[in-house]
């Protein structure tokens, strides 16, 4: 689809370099995987590429995680671990859910961005580390600086550069190659030999909204193949969507659909506001309101 070759088109630039990313974009979008393509295309390749959910692990927790501990510096610290910022060196660590992380844990990882050095828990020594930073969020953090609950200098650390990842109904022309590359992967992993999906089936697929974006078709496409009774799929075998595909369309906003045809108009007439506005049916000033509020950006190759 168009949103997603844009993002093809600027991962080499962006990797070539050591700024900073934010991908943006709902949960299940695939920005892992954006990360680990920048990861691989940077001259950092060679070096380890770690990833953490931010969201699923507690602060007290993270802190160890992310910059070790000496023996002894709590209850059951009974031996030195290196964190990852230090495993990580030379490479890229990924920050997922980076939203969700503490006021202080932000503090923390400022200065260790500034400084490029942190001190294991229960040390006093600090160790000189460098690494590339790319971190993803599926909140909306400038409102979430607006509450106080987000450091504003932190944001602005971390987003250098933002990449934002639509979500799945925004890029249906990307839905029957995720299918095919799903089918094959776990007609192989399964032994089913299920090796093809009918025109009506891809056709139903790509109506229904998937509120879990590519993690949830992939999910969709495994409990077809295992279940199949036959080497096609057919419309029968995702039976389980119906519902759910109904439900999700109701849930749809207006805000939702008007964000969708506004962007859609825009990226067929190349940007161009005047023409944009014009088979909007609205002013060059109503459509960049309608920009600014919808947080609508052209990617540039």
């Amino acid at each position: 689809s168009p949103p997603m070759q844009k993002i093809f088109d600027i991962i080499p630039d962006i990797a070539a370099n050591e700024t900073s990313i934010l991908l943006t974009g709902e949960t299940g979008t695939g920005k892992e995987l954006i990360a680990r393509a920048i990861h691989a295309k940077s001259p950092r390749a060679h070096y380890p590429f770690i990833a953490i959910n931010c969201g699923a692990v507690p602060d007290s927790l993270l802190e160890s995680e992310l910059f070790g501990h000496v023996k002894g510096a709590f209850t059951d610290a009974a031996y030195s671990r290196k964190g990852f910022l230090e495993v990580v060196n030379g490479g890229t660590l990924f920050l997922d859910e980076v939203g969700e992380i503490s006021p202080k844990m932000q503090i923390d990882l400022l200065r260790v961005l500034e400084e490029k050095k942190i001190t294991r828990i229960g040390s006093s020594e600090p160790i000189g580390v460098d690494f590339r930073l790319v971190s993803a969020t599926r909140r909306n953090v400038e409102e979430a600086i607006a509450r106080g609950e987000f450091r504003e200098d932190f944001y602005y650390r971390i987003n250098v550069i933002q990449v934002h990842v639509p979500p799945l109904r925004e890029r249906i022309e990307d839905i029957e190659l995720l299918v095919n590359h799903f089918l094959n992967k776990y007609s192989q992993e399964t032994a089913k030999h299920v090796d093809h999906v009918s025109e009506d089936t891809v056709a139903l697929l790509k109506q229904y909204s998937w509120p879990g974006n590519v993690r949830e078709l992939e999910n969709a496409i495994e409990r077809a193949v295992v279940l199949a009774r036959s080497r096609t799929l057919t419309a029968a075998d995702f039976g389980f969507l119906s519902t759910a595909a109904r439900s999700e369309k109701k849930a749809r906003t207006l805000q939702e659909m008007e964000r969708a045809f506004i962007l859609k108009t825009l990226e067929d007439c190349g940007w161009n506001i005047t023409r944009a506005a014009g088979i909007l049916g609205i002013n060059r000033v109503t459509l960049h309101k309608k920009i600014d509020r919808f947080k609508l950006k052209a990617y540039k190759k």
